[in-house]
């Protein structure tokens, strides 16, 4: 038995559906560091059991399983997520990426970490920091006349001068700091006093209290045009030439631990002068600074990144404000200084994930009330309107967070997800309720306790540049790159040129400048990098892995891409590396409101393309006309929604997409040459697709529930009629 017969498509989809919605609770382990669209943890570790079990998946997938002298390689590990769920269960592992960052975050997840001293030393860090730099991140309460509370979030607003009259002018796109959905009323920002109003209704908030001025909700700045307030002029935003606008602070969010049990709602204010005097000292200190730790590194040009250039940012150092620099440096020069290797590397990781709070393109989301990262949406998203984070971080009484994107967060967060490698669990649904399942005697690391150490190999570099020894893999599990236009090593560079410069020559890959590289199989405008790119790196990457499998042994993979030609790259990679393709399974694998994805066509299903170069397919998914693709189909769309997810359109699209490219190479196996140019290759297999089904006829057809035609000509299982195995194809 193997993944084509012990895969369980609803189990393995609820779980996945469930993780996804907050994924935190289920694989603690993904807080160690940020990395992009990571897939469930409970999908790998169902294809680890599925692949090496024997017994069925849910009978085995909440226990204890151990695979020793078992040897899994991912080639694009990412975040890790293959490689974490092969070697809890007892695999040896090894790992590529060509991102540097991807290396090193892999390495701190599974790397053996002594909590308790790592706990010490964040405690120490904390209080020097709070000695240090703590007054600055401190206001006083008017609503009650307490002093020196905690800040949460510092809100900024982008300022430019006027062309006509020089004068000050704020870019607000609206005057909105808080719904009604977590705080009792509506606040407003006055657009003539800048006093702040709570006020009951948005469409009517009457006028300011203090003023007497109209309230509104929508500001003056749109699309790069804002009228000035003092003499009617019409400006226009961002001005490169001039570099970064400067930002003005105008309401600060803050917390009252001795008031908040009686007191209802957040608390909001209008910053004071002992408010402005904060920043100003700040600025003064860091004039005074000599930094370290700062980087000065040059923002290169990329898809991304030249965004950042229209706003006139050239170094990254200037998307950061004089009180978050003070105290990054601050932290950077106590982190270096802490003897433990292990724990320097853990703090110095800490500081890299905090750094997506910590800079001045984050936002405050006014519904829930609180920063979102840089990164929410994958890119470099340039708002008018900054949200600045208590860098040190709140804690209340409960020893519970209270707001986000300080250390406190970011330290706690780490603690729970290495206390969670050397104890992981399940989280099982029963009745309303989730609960936790313990799985003793699984663990996570190249040691524990004296145990049997597992080998563990990280690599920063291409996979095709290792040579791995023929025969040697029991399998590959892999979430490979997302043809798109999602440019990771843009984003990355963000951090690695702080972590760059405190750990140094510490880490593999860190003497580059840059995380980029022209290896890269992200479509890149910048780089002229498109599909035939994405095809040949691919297909050189699954050729070197399947070279390496032992006979018969998977290689498996997810992908999803709401355009059809992004599948033809992955056909043509599983064809050229000789393998064929016996399986495409469905699961979900991101959350269906993440900030990037919602409101989109995209898909949030995957499909898990299972490749050997022997083995057995089972009949009942073989086809060759639109008709009985359709019945395999509507099996996978109906085994969604007993899990959970009613599947949209995009699902629908995504899953006939797989199913596609899963009987194209089946197709076109014997007999492929892989030697001819790539373009060549791509129009083959097109047209083999295209023989199949019309995806977009068969969509409508699944939509609106009518019969299908099926083409002239006889079906492909009569084909193979003569296979002795009466319920799979041999191949």
């Amino acid at each position: 038995m193997s993944i084509e017969t012990r895969f369980d498509t609803s189990l393995v989809a609820g779980l996945a559906l469930r993780e996804k919605q907050i994924q935190q609770n289920y694989r603690p382990i993904i807080a160690v560091h940020k990395w992009f669209a990571r897939r469930p943890g409970t999908l790998f570790r169902a294809l680890t059991l599925s692949e090496f079990g024997d017994a069925p998946l849910a009978d085995i997938y909440f226990s204890a399983n151990d695979f020793p002298n078992r040897k899994v390689a991912d080639p694009f590990m990412g975040g890790g997520t293959p490689l974490i769920e092969a070697n809890r269960v007892g695999c040896d592992v090894t790992g590529f990426d060509i991102n540097p960052m991807a290396a090193w975050i892999v390495r701190e997840e599974i790397e053996h970490l002594d909590v308790d001293a790592y706990q010490k030393e964040a405690a120490r860090l904390l209080g020097k920091l709070r000695a240090e730099i703590g007054e600055l991140y401190l206001t006083d309460c008017p609503l009650y006349g307490d002093t020196d509370v905690p800040v949460k979030y510092f809100l900024w607003v982008k300022v430019i001068d006027c062309e006509s009259c020089g004068k000050s002018v704020d870019l607000f796109p609206g005057y909105l700091l808080s719904e009604d959905s977590r705080h009792p009323k509506n606040v407003l920002v006055c657009s003539s006093c800048g006093d702040l109003n709570e006020v009951e209704d948005r469409k009517h908030p009457g006028a300011c209290r203090r003023c007497e001025a109209h309230l509104h909700v929508d500001g003056p700045a749109r699309r790069g045009r804002c009228a000035c307030p003092h003499c009617g002029h019409d400006n226009h935003y961002p001005r490169a030439e001039d570099g970064p606008l400067r930002h003005r602070l105008f309401a600060i969010e803050y917390y009252n631990p001795h008031r908040k049990a009686g007191h209802k709602g957040r608390f909001f204010k209008k910053p004071d002068e002992k408010d402005l005097a904060r920043v100003a000292a700040a600025q003064e200190r860091w004039a005074r600074t000599r930094a370290r730790f700062v980087p000065d590194h040059e923002i290169l040009p990329g898809d991304e990144t030249d965004r950042l250039h229209r706003w006139g940012y050239s170094q990254y150092r200037q998307m950061f404000n004089e009180r978050q620099l003070l105290g990054l440096e601050t932290s950077c020069r106590l982190i270096h200084k802490v003897a433990n290797e292990r724990v320097r590397h853990a703090l110095a990781t800490n500081l890299s994930d905090l750094l997506r709070y910590q800079n001045m393109l984050c936002r405050y989301d006014t519904w829930a009330l609180k920063s979102l990262d840089i990164f929410s949406v994958h890119g470099f998203p340039v708002g008018l309107v900054q949200c600045e984070s208590n860098l040190l971080g709140i804690v209340n009484g409960n020893d519970t967070n209270v707001g986000s994107g300080g250390w406190t967060n970011i330290i706690d967060k780490y603690a729970k997800a290495k206390r969670y490698c050397d104890a992981p669990f399940e989280v099982k649904r029963q009745g309303a309720r989730n609960v936790r399942v313990p799985v003793p005697g699984e663990w996570i690391g190249e040691r524990l306790n004296g145990g049997r150490r597992r080998k563990v190999e990280i690599h920063c570099g291409d996979a095709t540049a290792v040579s791995l020894a023929p025969d040697s893999l029991d399998a590959v599990f892999t979430d490979p790159p997302y043809f798109g236009n999602v440019q990771y090593g843009e984003l990355m560079d963000f951090l690695y040129v702080w972590l760059r410069r405190l750990v140094g020559s510490e880490a593999e890959g860190f003497d580059r400048p840059s995380t980029r590289a022209a290896e890269e199989l992200t479509g890149n405008v910048t780089k002229g990098r498109g599909l035939e790119h994405f095809t040949e790196g691919l297909a050189r990457v699954y050729a070197s892995m399947a070279r390496a499998l032992k006979p018969g042994a998977p290689l498996a993979f997810t992908y999803h891409h709401n355009k059809l030609d992004a599948y033809f790259a992955v056909g043509v990679a599983i064809l050229d590396s000789g393998l064929t393709c016996s399986a495409s399974l469905p699961c979900p694998a991101e959350m269906g409101g993440s900030i990037h994805i919602h409101g989109t066509a995209s898909s949030i299903v995957d499909t898990v393309f299972v490749c050997r170069d022997q083995g057995h397919a089972p009949r009942q998914w073989l086809f060759d006309s639109a008709e009985q693709l359709a019945v395999i189909v509507a099996r996978d769309l109906a085994q969604l929604t007993e899990a959970g997810r009613k599947p949209t359109k995009g699902d629908t699209r995504c899953i006939i997409f797989g199913h596609l490219t899963r009987m194209a190479v089946w197709n076109l196996r014997k007999g492929w040459d892989a030697e001819v140019p790539t373009a060549e290759k791509l129009e083959r297999f097109s047209q083999a697709l295209a023989r199949l089904a019309d995806p977009e006829q068969l969509l409508d057809e699944l939509e609106t529930g009518r019969q299908i035609s099926a083409p002239a000509g006889p079906l492909f299982v009569t084909a193979e009629s003569n296979e002795r195995n009466r319920d799979a194809v041999a191949f």
